[in-house]
């Protein structure tokens, strides 16, 4: 364990760091340093051989700080939280709006695909954070593989196109922006928000926070009723 630790770990921090120095010096959306380094990841395992089960023992230390990486989100979130006391009814109106659109739609477009009830389980709680997912997807009965491939997809989407969408939609306020984001592409997306604009980065966890718990609440009766219905 100790020998892939040596190579495993130096290898993802690495290229993550490299990826992130160049995405700094391009500044464009498509040049996201997580999407890059799984390009350059990926292929490297699969031309060496090494199984992936392997490489994440090497690396399991950067699985561990993630925790408190999300954590520390809270921090922009607390120097908000005067504009954030004055509009919590509309900010929790609108996340339980976004907790209800993103589970109808993941499901019905699966269902409309053709796709069974374990895959469509594995996609219902596809934009929030990984652990709050996989609980979810486990209760449901889906596949947890799927779920977080799903879970990063998504993250990495919103990381890539939100800003841009929001952009040509002539949405401006940042409490919008950080919201649309923190709602749809949870951890990913909101880190990405907090580095173009840390007042959007705040209300990216807020709504981070709140669609993980809203959608934990609420996921276990949403979807036995939308299974009935489509």
């Amino acid at each position: 364990m100790w020998f892939d630790v040596l190579w495993s770990l130096p290898l993802t921090v690495g290229t993550f760091w490299i990826m992130r120095r160049w995405a700094i010096r391009r500044k464009n959306p498509l040049v996201n340093p997580l999407l890059l380094s799984l390009l350059v990841i990926i292929p490297l395992l699969l031309f060496t051989g090494v199984s992936y089960e392997r490489y994440f023992a090497g690396s399991r230390l950067v699985h561990e700080l993630l925790q408190f990486g999300v954590v520390a989100l809270a921090f922009p979130l607390y120097k908000q939280l005067p504009a954030i006391v004055r509009r919590w009814k509309i900010m929790l109106g609108v996340c339980c709006i976004a907790v209800v659109v993103a589970m109808i739609s993941g499901v019905a477009i699966a269902i409309w695909l053709g796709a069974n009830q374990a895959i469509a389980a594995s996609i219902l709680p596809k934009s929030v954070t990984t652990p709050i997912a996989l609980a979810i997807t486990e209760q449901a009965g889906g596949i947890p593989a799927i779920t977080a491939v799903c879970v990063i997809l998504v993250g990495i989407l919103g990381a890539v196109f939100g800003h841009a969408i929001l952009n040509n939609l002539g949405i401006t306020s940042k409490s919008a922006r950080g919201m649309a984001i923190g709602a749809s592409s949870h951890v990913i997306g909101t880190a990405h928000c907090n580095e173009v604009d840390r007042e959007e980065g705040a209300f990216a966890s807020l709504a981070l926070v709140l669609c993980g718990v809203l959608t934990a609440l609420s996921a276990n009766l949403i979807f036995p009723w939308l299974m009935s219905c489509l």
